[in-house]
């Protein structure tokens, strides 16, 4: 079983990525929609977020973390990664890594103000690309619509506002958060021919490049969806983005300050 975790529906789109490279693996998804959004949250506080739920995934006996949270991936950059049994996914390396494989060497990124006030992306990037051009931009207010439904001529005009503060000529487009995706149509119609990257695909790569090295499991390929927010409204949000009917969606709050300690990762680029 991998378990996949973000603060709310953004996760999902990497729930369907990872299927889509996985279809018989079970996967546990996790969704912090009790603090949801991430992005205006203090650092600490965010890092506390991160120790507890990832220990509550570790505890469930995932043989592997994907994580489906930019913002919490920036954080660990900063303050370390709390201990785990299983080998750990970061987005952000999957973000460069994706880049780096497409050539690309001007690159705006759009994600939380918690992750753009980090400046991971633009670390990891130059790292992987030396010499690239990176422009970070935040786009606070994107989650709040995508959790709220909302897809339609409120959401385009966010979109329009946030890419209007990119350059001009860039070469590439990284979704800095897992919930933008879910507006893709908007960002597309906003930024014309520029290459649109979504991390989530990369992370699906990786990931099944984890499970072909693990000893083989006997799983089904179902998928459990849990929340401590409101389960009803999780399960209506997995059937709108992913078309599931009668998703296996719980309610449940994983134990506060469960473990501490350092991470090793796995796959870094």
């Amino acid at each position: 079983m991998i378990g996949i975790f973000d603060s709310g529906l953004g996760g999902l789109t990497v729930v369907r990525r990872v299927r889509e490279r996985l279809p018989a693996v079970d996967l546990l998804f996790f969704a912090d929609q009790a603090h949801v959004p991430y992005g205006g949250r203090d650092p600490d506080e965010l890092h506390g977020l991160l120790r507890e739920n990832v220990a509550w995934l570790d505890a469930q006996g995932v043989r592997a973390i994907v994580m489906g949270c930019n913002t919490s991936c920036a954080i660990a950059e900063r303050y370390g990664w709390p201990s785990t049994s299983a080998p750990v996914l970061d987005l952000i390396d999957s973000a460069a890594t994706a880049v780096q494989r497409a050539g690309h060497r001007r690159i705006g990124v759009v994600a939380t103000a918690a992750t753009v006030a980090s400046g991971s992306y633009g670390r990891s990037l130059r790292s992987a690309v030396p010499g690239a051009e990176v422009w970070e931009i935040a786009a606070p207010d994107l989650v709040p619509l995508v959790e709220a439904g909302e897809m339609g001529a409120r959401a385009r005009a966010a979109v329009d506002a946030v890419c209007a503060k990119l350059p001009t000529e860039l070469d590439a487009v990284v979704y800095g958060c897992t919930h933008y995706p879910v507006l893709s149509q908007h960002f597309r119609r906003a930024l014309g021919g520029v290459a649109l990257i979504d991390p989530a695909e990369m992370q699906a790569e990786r990931a099944a490049a984890i499970v072909a090295e693990l000893e083989p499991s006997t799983e089904r390929g179902t998928t459990r969806y849990v929340t401590n927010g409101d389960p009803r409204a999780l399960a209506a949000n997995v059937t709108r983005i992913l078309g599931e009917s009668a998703p296996d969606v719980r309610a449940e709050t994983p134990p506060k300050n469960a473990l501490r300690g350092t991470l090793r990762k796995t796959g870094s680029s």
